[in-house]
């Protein structure tokens, strides 16, 4: 457990594969270690998108690093989550090393890269014909529209589940009538021609999001542009089916064995991304009569915003996956969004858009947020949960969160840097954050007038651009 590189003790880490099966010796050691080392406070954190133990570790470093300082007597333990996830190497962490040179960089071009095919391989075992066919057509771009089909075809091949596995069940965000969603219409057969087309067209928005004039609408982007994003967007769907999976049937009952033998200690779920998802899941794969889940911390959150919904609004017959499960924490569940995530604010939604809608793809506007019904919760908040609070960072940071139910932190103050495509999505780590996991659970912290003082220091400092 001791780790030289890790920021924080006592740390453990929680490592799971695709269907949610955990490391039982890792399982073991934090069962019989926690009381041992007199935790009273359990913070277990669970990364979004990326491939590599080390980068999740390097990120649950950075982010618990102020706690210690904030929190001096609290007695906190730190978990982080392992699981199978996958990071397009294009789309790196704000703050890591690479990130400022990728963040003003052009756009990825759309051949496949010895990096990213790696890490497909990895995410994605036994498929490795599959992905050197992908590869190739990358490279190749043929010119006709049958050979984005053959593409298609392929992403789909990548991207499946065999039906009786637990994976196929946790793809959804909503359920019409008791029924999950089927999958998304953007890997249907006939569609990957016009997916690609509008992909290439919200990528080309997002690098130069000026409406396009006389001069610029006849300049079509390149469709294999699109095609790349297609790649990403069903590993992505694939990540957010086994985020889901390894919360409910792995992290849920690991918290349930933990509640058996230490009751009295204070557990605190934090998820980044699909992170983000994968803790709101475990809320359902908690046991019965289950209370020790005390906060629930969601940083930019890449689900639907009508997860926890007990009803659309737009439609009466639908409700969120979730809906109701905020009510499995003895706590407030804290969603910190920000407007400045343009991974979730376009491309999400028209992931998500063209996932479960009949209409023509043709008709979206990709020039403005793609609308409240497909909407991600780490842009926008929960949504359409009655008694939801929203308040802005300050005044998280400032006054006592409510003790219960959803609220809405607005992070757009500290979460605002990044490139396209993802712009803000992965800058999370920032001490204010960190605060907010100590307020939603109520944990003891900095005084409100060090909090004054932090936010004086940091108005005097000149802009950076």
């Amino acid at each position: 457990m001791a780790d030289p590189a890790m920021s924080v003790s006592p740390y453990w880490e929680l490592t799971f594969d695709a269907d949610g099966d955990v490391d039982q010796e890792e399982r073991d050691r934090l069962l019989r270690e926690v009381r041992q080392r007199g935790v009273g406070e359990l913070i277990v954190f669970a990364h979004g998108w990326n491939s590599r133990r080390s980068t999740a570790t390097h990120l649950y470093s950075r982010f618990f690093a102020p706690i210690p300082r904030l929190a001096p007597k609290a007695g906190i333990g730190y978990v982080g989550v392992i699981w199978p996830s996958m990071e397009f190497p294009d789309q790196p962490v704000p703050s890591f090393p690479r990130s400022t040179v990728a963040a003003a960089g052009p756009a990825a071009p759309p051949a496949l890269d010895d990096e990213t095919r790696h890490a497909l391989l990895d995410t994605f075992p036994g498929k490795a014909t599959v992905i050197d066919q992908i590869a190739r057509m990358l490279d190749q771009q043929p010119g006709q529209d049958t050979e984005l089909e053959e593409f298609g075809r392929l992403v789909r091949a990548l991207v499946e589940v065999v039906p009786p596995g637990p994976q196929a069940l946790f793809g959804a965000d909503t359920l019409a009538e008791g029924v999950p969603q089927c999958e998304p219409r953007m890997l249907a057969v006939g569609a990957a021609a016009e997916v690609c087309d509008q992909f290439a067209r919200a990528l080309a928005h997002l690098a130069d999001p000026r409406s396009p004039g006389p001069e610029t609408e006849f300049a079509l982007p390149n469709p294999w542009q699109g095609a790349r994003e297609l790649l990403r967007q069903a590993a992505y769907f694939a990540m957010k089916r086994r985020a889901g999976t390894v919360g409910e049937r792995g992290l849920g009952p690991v918290v349930g064995r933990l509640a058996a033998v230490a009751p009295e200690v204070r557990v605190h779920l934090v998820g980044h991304s699909f992170g983000g998802r994968l803790v709101s899941f475990a809320l359902r794969g908690l046991p019965e009569g289950v209370h020790t889940v005390k906060s629930v911390t969601l940083l930019q959150g890449a689900f639907s915003h009508y997860a926890f919904a007990a009803r659309l609004p737009d439609d009466p017959r639908t409700g969120g996956v979730l809906q109701g499960q905020q009510n499995r924490v003895d706590g407030p569940l804290v969603c910190c969004f920000s407007h400045c995530d343009s991974a979730l604010g376009t491309i999400y939604p028209l992931a998500s858009r063209m996932a479960d809608d009949d209409r023509s793809f043709t008709a979206l506007d990709i020039g403005r947020v793609l609308g409240a019904k497909w909407g991600a919760m780490g842009h926008d908040g929960v949504q359409a949960v009655p008694g939801t609070r929203s308040v802005t960072l300050a005044e998280a940071l400032d006054s006592p969160l409510p003790t219960s139910g959803c609220v809405n932190v607005d992070a757009c103050a500290v979460v605002c840097h990044g490139g396209a495509p993802s712009g803000a999505h992965s800058d999370i780590v920032h001490p204010e954050l960190a605060r907010v996991v100590l307020a939603a659970g109520r944990t003891p912290g900095p005084s409100r007038c060090a909090s004054r003082c932090s936010r004086r220091r940091r108005r005097s400092r000149p802009p950076t651009r």
